[in-house]
């Protein structure tokens, strides 16, 4: 299926459902990579994404689900509880959507920051810890050129952080900037699991700022069912996206 693909037909078959959204003036803009959480493409990222549209922000939300032909009900019973495609795997279609994008016209290759939700932070996150030295990784055939290390900034929403994430046991290779979103009330990890990964970004001299909020795993989700252990909260999930928009502004205004 996708295995062993190389980073051209990986990001080809990505892009046949990639969701793309620009301001309406003529770029090139500085572009953010979205990738939802275990559950696939849902409303919130929308939010998120037009919020980013808004501050002057390309954005591409990348669909891994869709060009794997898996329903939301197939990812939640095989993805949801890490029967397969776990956050190593899933980086590879990080590394080619990194490469990707770089391609594009309208896009600033210098200002790409890379947005997560749960699963699809644990993927970024893995990333960072990947040695990307020209031989096969990731599930891929080959590394071309992947430019990993000219990202900017990572935005990490309630990363799965549990034994299974590289990050409890991987040093981080490259220093981009990181904002974590930690839940205080997160079912899958407490707040000493989310430190002790973010501990890895830290040591590697990352700038790291982390926000605790008094909410559950996927707090910025509205619909979600109404019931324990996640619950929607929106008084949360609008200073997420607050904290979200500041933190392109940031990024936006690095030198370089």
């Amino acid at each position: 299926m996708f295995e062993r693909d190389s980073t051209a037909r990986r990001w080809s078959r990505l892009w046949s459902h990639v969701i793309d959204l620009a301001p309406a003036e003529t770029g090139p803009f500085p572009t953010v990579l979205m990738f939802h959480g275990c559950g696939g493409v849902r409303s919130h990222i929308r939010t998120y994404a037009e919020t980013a549209v808004r501050a002057g922000w390309r954005v591409l939300i990348i669909d891994s689900y869709g060009p794997r032909g898996w329903s939301r009900r197939w990812a939640q019973i095989f993805v949801c509880t890490g029967l397969m495609f776990r956050g190593k795997s899933r980086a590879g279609d990080v590394a080619a959507a990194i490469w990707g994008a770089s391609q594009l016209s309208g896009v600033d290759p210098r200002r790409i920051v890379l947005t997560g939700w749960s699963h699809g932070s644990w993927a970024l996150m893995d990333l960072m810890t990947a040695m990307l030295d020209g031989s096969p990784r990731l599930n891929m055939s080959d590394s071309i050129a992947w430019p990993v290390d000219e990202v900017r900034g990572l935005f990490l929403a309630y990363p799965y952080v549990g034994l299974v994430a590289r990050s409890w046991r991987k040093p981080w290779l490259r220093t981009p900037r990181v904002f974590g979103v930690i839940p205080t009330q997160d079912h899958f990890s407490g707040v000493r699991g989310y430190m002790r990964a973010f501990a890895a970004p830290i040591q590697a001299g990352c700038d790291v700022e982390l926000w605790g909020v008094e909410a559950t795993h996927a707090f910025d989700e509205p619909g979600i069912k109404a019931r324990l252990p996640i619950r929607f909260d929106e008084a949360a999930s609008v200073a997420a996206l607050s904290r979200f928009e500041a933190f392109l502004s940031r990024i936006a205004t690095l030198p370089g």
